[in-house]
C-alpha cells in the first residue's frame, strides 16, 4: 500500500481548513421562538456553502494530484 506524498498531505490539510471555514460561516444564532431574519443572510445561505463546496472539490483534487517526478 502506497502512502500519499507530503505535498498531497499538505493540500489535504489546506482543503480541510477551507471546509471548516465554510461551515463556520454558516453558523449563527438559531431562530427560536422569536423569528430571526438573520437565518436567511447571504453569508449563511450562499457564501458558506460555496466555500465548503470549493473545499470538498479541492479535497478531491488534493487526493488525486500526482506530483511530477524529477
Amino acid at each position: 500500500m502506497k502512502t500519499l506524498p507530503k505535498l498531497n498531505l499538505i493540500l489535504i490539510a489546506v482543503s480541510f481548513v477551507i471546509i471548516v471555514i465554510g461551515f463556520a460561516l454558516m453558523v449563527g444564532e438559531p431562530s427560536g421562538e422569536v423569528y430571526n431574519p438573520d437565518i436567511f443572510s447571504f453569508r449563511r445561505i450562499t457564501v458558506g456553502p460555496m466555500i465548503s463546496l470549493f473545499g470538498f472539490v479541492f479535497m478531491l483534487f488534493a487526493i488525486l494530484f500526482r506530483p511530477k517526478k524529477k
